[in-house]
């Protein structure tokens, strides 16, 4: 699956996005960010709630927060089904996988480049890695994603998980299908999806990477 991410300060540009992007798929991904974890602030949280409610998205929410699990309750306002936490500012995984299933939602955990794979509660849904250094900036794909890719597939294969493996960062139509061939199940995808006037032909070409077996 490929799921177009949205990651701007300003919410009209967010809006924007939504609004095309809806017309191809209705998964979403809203990346948000305090200013903490990384450098920059994304637009309020809560602005998502009116368009939301409007489209029907079905949202998920890309917490790069300092303790994911207080923003929980902000991203229930605004009709989230998945919330993905970064664990490097998590005080405890397990706790924020459960309160996330118990509000009724998909849980995930996501893993900055630098950030070693291990410790994936059972009943995680996805785990996301980053394929490159979490927030603004356009930078290159670190080559160690290929390694952490195989570890969560590793980790899920032995412990009997059932977690769907996501890699966000630099996926291109140049390199999708090596992801695809890799073992990835959900492509988190910004730039090639928005640059240039045709979303829709971005659209069509990557999914004809992973499509074409």
């Amino acid at each position: 699956m490929i799921i177009p991410t949205v990651f701007d300060k300003n919410y009209r540009q967010v809006e924007e996005k939504i609004n095309r992007a809806i017309k191809l798929t209705r998964w979403l991904q809203i990346d948000v960010t305090d200013g903490i974890f990384t450098e920059g602030k994304t637009f309020e949280l809560e602005l998502l709630a009116e368009t939301n409610e409007q489209l029907s998205a079905l949202l998920d929410i890309h917490l790069m927060t300092k303790e994911p699990i207080s923003w929980i309750n902000k991203c229930m306002f605004v009709g989230a089904s998945r919330i993905i936490g970064q664990v490097e500012m998590m005080s405890n995984r397990k706790e924020f996988v459960n309160r996330v299933k118990n509000e009724g939602m998909e849980a995930g955990l996501a893993f900055d480049i630098e950030t070693e794979i291990g410790d994936i509660p059972q009943d995680t849904d996805v785990v996301l890695i980053m394929a490159r250094k979490a927030g603004f900036g356009d930078h290159p794909i670190d080559e160690r994603v290929w390694g952490k890719i195989e570890q969560a597939i590793s980790l899920r294969n032995s412990r009997g998980g059932q977690y769907a493996v996501g890699v966000d960062g630099g996926i291109s139509e140049d390199n999708i299908d090596k992801f695809d061939k890799a073992g990835v199940n959900i492509f988190y995808c910004g730039k090639a999806i928005w640059e240039g006037d045709k979303m829709e032909n971005n659209w069509l070409k990557l999914n004809g990477k992973i499509n074409d077996k």
